[in-house]
């Protein structure tokens, strides 16, 4: 039995040698040197490509170096039998917060304007908001998602939330189904969005939704690249239906160098680093989940696969 790391988009090196150490004397080898197919049991991966891992055919165990699994569930054909693990880490929830209550405390106070008045010599005031007049809708409250809102809530904001099943947390106006979405986008100034990618959810992030925000709302987007239209937010902004977004994800990355997200000037990029894996964690976590599955226990953090 072998354990294979495959890695697109991120830096496979030191992953490789801390699991070679931790998961010894097991085999760990590194896509695409791969000794015997049949013989991979194990898979450590963060966006394999598409359909990949149908090259071996004995796989048991899909383990995501990330929160998330789309970028798994979605782009592999993946047998009923084979468990689907993730990272489930308390440091990813507050890295998450901190970034976005940078983006918004940003817009709030006029940062991005006072930068642009900086470079050319111009001395002006602008209005600002404050905590407590400022509404934040989010989408998604699971577990990162429920994590910030309720941080943001703590620290004065109103917050509504969104989900596709009911939620009760304090202090929180939660919705949850279809129906409900307009009423959670009503009168926020931010949105925020930490959904997962499901079929249901993507492209939520599109021109009939967004139209339900109030105008000069700003748009967050540390889900999935595929959660947005990406037309229909330029339109959006164009029309100054929007005020401006912050864009941490994208359906292709890293974003290609013609994309007119780079030279929008309400649109802000940062290269997928909003809330990254802490490799000593997560690697911690993985060789738990692989000393279980040679002795036949139940897997941390499992995913359930409708």
């Amino acid at each position: 039995m072998s354990v294979l790391l495959i890695f697109e988009q991120k830096d496979v090196r030191p992953w490789a040698d801390i699991l070679s150490a931790k998961l010894a004397p097991a085999i760990v080898e590194v896509y695409p040197n791969v000794e015997n197919a049949e013989s991979v049991e194990f898979v450590i991966c963060w966006k394999p490509p598409e359909n990949l891992l149908s090259q071996f055919p004995n796989i048991k165990v899909i383990q995501s170096v990330g929160a998330s699994v789309d970028h798994i569930v979605y782009t592999q054909n993946i047998s009923k039998s084979t468990i689907i693990t993730r990272i489930v880490d308390p440091k990813l929830s507050q890295d998450m917060f901190e970034f976005v209550l940078m983006a918004v405390l940003n817009q709030l106070k006029n940062v991005k304007t006072y930068s642009y008045q900086q470079s050319v010599g111009i001395w002006k005031q602008h209005q600002y908001k404050s905590i407590n007049e400022t509404t934040v809708a989010i989408l998604g409250l699971g577990a990162i998602g429920a994590y910030t809102a309720k941080k943001f809530a703590q620290m004065g904001f109103k917050v509504k939330g969104w989900s596709k099943s009911e939620k009760n947390i304090i202090n929180i106006e939660s919705f949850y189904g279809n129906n409900s979405l307009g009423s959670c986008l009503k009168n926020a100034d931010f949105l925020i969005n930490l959904l997962p990618l499901t079929e249901k959810t993507k492209e939520i992030l599109n021109k009939e939704n967004l139209q339900k925000l109030p105008p000069n709302a700003f748009l967050i987007n540390v889900g999935r690249g595929e959660h947005l239209v990406d037309s229909d937010l330029i339109d959006l902004l164009d029309s100054s239906c929007l005020s401006g977004a912050l864009l941490d994800v994208f359906r292709t990355e890293p974003l290609p160098k013609d994309h007119a997200f780079w030279s929008h000037p309400n649109i802000q990029i940062s290269p997928h680093i909003a809330s990254l894996t802490n490799i000593k964690n997560a690697t911690e976590q993985i060789a738990e989940n692989f000393k279980r599955h040679l002795n036949n226990k139940e897997l941390l953090n499992q995913v359930i696969i409708p």
